[in-house]
């Protein structure tokens, strides 16, 4: 699955949305995570706790967002409060680029 990468200075601030964030992310663990997809995934989904992320996942979602979302995401963020569900994942990456809500 191909999805189209987001660049923040070429379409602006007002163009991320946070449903358009979550769809990306949703995708991508549906995408990558063989338990995303067997589990199913929403909103809250405790992904550390369900274990559908582990330490390796963690990195791949990481290199995901630096890749989609043109960010770079520090060691100190490495945290498991920005990794706990795919909207606390989307609060991060609208905290980062700038936008928040």
């Amino acid at each position: 699955m191909e999805t189209e990468k987001v660049s923040i200075e070429d379409e602006g601030m007002d163009q991320t949305t946070t449903d358009s964030i979550e769809q990306r992310i949703h995708a991508f663990l549906l995408e990558k995570f063989p338990l995303a997809r067997k589990a199913g995934v929403g909103k809250d989904t405790a992904l550390l706790e369900k274990g559908i992320l582990d330490s390796l996942g963690i990195l791949d979602v990481v290199s995901f967002l630096e890749t989609e979302f043109s960010m770079v995401v520090s060691d100190d963020e490495l945290v498991p409060e920005n990794f706990h569900t795919p909207g606390t994942l989307s609060a991060f990456i609208l905290k980062k680029i700038g936008k928040s809500e």
